[in-house]
């Protein structure tokens, strides 16, 4: 973290903590909540129509660096009398003492330094997942979490307010799910970088910047890389330097409910057994990683194994049957999600019973379908969610309820793919001790653990 943090240079007129670090009451029951968005179009803006249908917020804000982008009129016409900026910075130091709470539906790279200068300033805050992009900016964010008890915190898995988390809380509890000692995850869907070639040298030739367009907020902490097209959107994902790849973009998805319940915490080894198109830049075509977590609590050691590529699918159990598409998986700018021979799901391995799920908040079953049978009667009722995500994180900063995915919870999940991406990176073997957070086989993994120092002007961030 120190090589993370070096140096302190604040941007013009940011507001540090010691200046505005209250967290912000509770608000009265009715009273709606005054939030900022930041990211409005694609992605950004599903999300707040998402929050605009739960009737609980006021729109004070919106800031995105491409506000004259035909992806913002949406939401630009929609709320004409919310003060708009390109720069989150300029957003919180000119009107931070209007809004409660902030949602960010930006690059993963940019979620950290959001969420600490909001956070920092007494605001509660909504990212998007996967929770950030590095291991050390995880442990900054929890930590953050943990010296501002009276603000809510979400990260947008929304598989945990939806039928999956409480159905596997329910079937853990009555002892249905249990002795898990391994567990299969998958993504087989085509993703943006599969026309990219392996063999590049460097990164792709500069474009012409979009007019209007703030690339060096855009950029954030990252180091300076040119604008073009192959980064811009939801292209960041792709690349080592600004996503997560596949592992973050579906992991948090396929994985929260097994992660939280099994109290599977960080893994002891992560081993790279299969990339296709490994290079310097971008994540592979396909990737096969295998997660060991040790035995926690009572329960069994467990293998989760993870698999993404077109063509590089897990085995299947017998009686497995077929894959059923999940309906609610929003669509990205590339379109929707189309439908495959092995849609995004997982597997799970428990010493009596095999079960089968989807993604978000896919429920499972169990297989094959005569031991599903057996089974029916022996089946807990799965409780009603009592919000959705995006309530349950309105109803967190009235006071009313608390968060399904706070950053304590998320931040470990984030920490193991952020261990996934290093083992991708290197294409190797690594082994890890949870308790000093370190690999014992790597240098240079352990170099990775903080990244790249952030760019001059943004250091801040890693010193709140």
């Amino acid at each position: 973290m120190a090589a993370a943090s070096a140096g302190v240079a604040l941007a013009p007129g940011t507001v540090l903590a010691s200046e505005k670090g209250a967290a912000a009451p509770a608000k009265p029951k009715g009273e709606k909540v005054k939030i900022a968005f930041v990211g409005i179009g694609n992605r950004g803006e599903q999300i707040i129509g998402d929050f605009a249908k739960t009737g609980m917020i006021e729109v004070v804000a919106l800031c995105d660096v491409d506000l004259d982008g035909p992806q913002c009129q949406k939401v630009l016409s929609k709320y004409p009398k919310a003060k708009r900026f390109r720069d989150y910075r300029e957003m919180f130091d000119k009107c931070g003492n209007e809004f409660d709470a902030v949602a960010a539906a930006i690059p993963d790279f940019s979620h950290f330094p959001i969420a600490m200068l909001a956070m920092n300033q007494g605001k509660h805050i909504y990212i998007e997942k996967p929770m950030c992009r590095t291991f050390n900016e995880a442990e900054l964010m929890m930590d953050c979490a943990r010296r501002h008890p009276g603000l809510a915190t979400q990260v947008g898995n929304q598989g945990h307010s939806e039928a999956n988390y409480f159905q596997f809380k329910a079937w853990m509890d009555a002892g249905i799910i249990k002795d898990v000692t391994a567990v299969t995850a998958h993504m087989n869907s085509a993703r943006r970088w599969h026309g990219y070639d392996p063999n590049i040298y460097r990164f792709p030739a500069a474009e012409p910047l979009p007019k209007n367009m703030d690339w060096d907020a855009w950029l954030g902490v990252i180091p300076y890389h040119d604008y073009c097209s192959q980064l811009h959107q939801g292209n960041f994902r792709c690349w080592y330097d600004t996503g997560m790849g596949a592992l973050g973009d579906w992991g948090a998805h396929l994985l929260d409910t097994v992660h939280e319940f099994l109290d599977l915490g960080l893994p002891y080894e992560v081993n790279m057994l299969y990339a296709e198109g490994h290079n310097d830049y971008f994540f592979p075509f396909s990737s096969t990683i295998l997660f060991r977590f040790a035995a926690r609590n009572g329960m069994p050691p467990c293998d989760v194994t993870w698999y993404d590529g077109l063509k590089n699918l897990p085995p299947l159990p017998k009686g497995y049957g077929g894959s059923e598409f999940n309906a609610d998986i929003p669509s990205t700018n590339q379109g929707e999600t189309p439908k495959m021979k092995l849609n995004p799901g997982k597997i799970i391995y428990s010493k009596d019973l095999i079960f089968k799920g989807g993604s978000h908040g896919s429920t499972l079953s169990i297989i094959p379908e005569e031991v599903a049978k057996e089974m029916a009667d022996k089946l807990p009722e799965v409780p009603k969610s009592p919000s959705n995500h995006f309530e349950n994180f309105l109803l967190a900063c009235q006071g009313k309820e608390k968060t399904r995915s706070p950053f304590e919870i998320a931040g470990v999940l984030s920490e193991v793919f952020c261990l996934g991406v290093i083992a991708q990176r290197l294409n190797t073997r690594l082994f890890f001790d949870p308790r000093t957070k370190q690999f014992t086989n790597n240098a240079f993994a352990n170099a990775l653990l903080a990244g790249a120092p952030p760019r001059k002007g943004w250091e801040q961030f890693y010193k709140m």
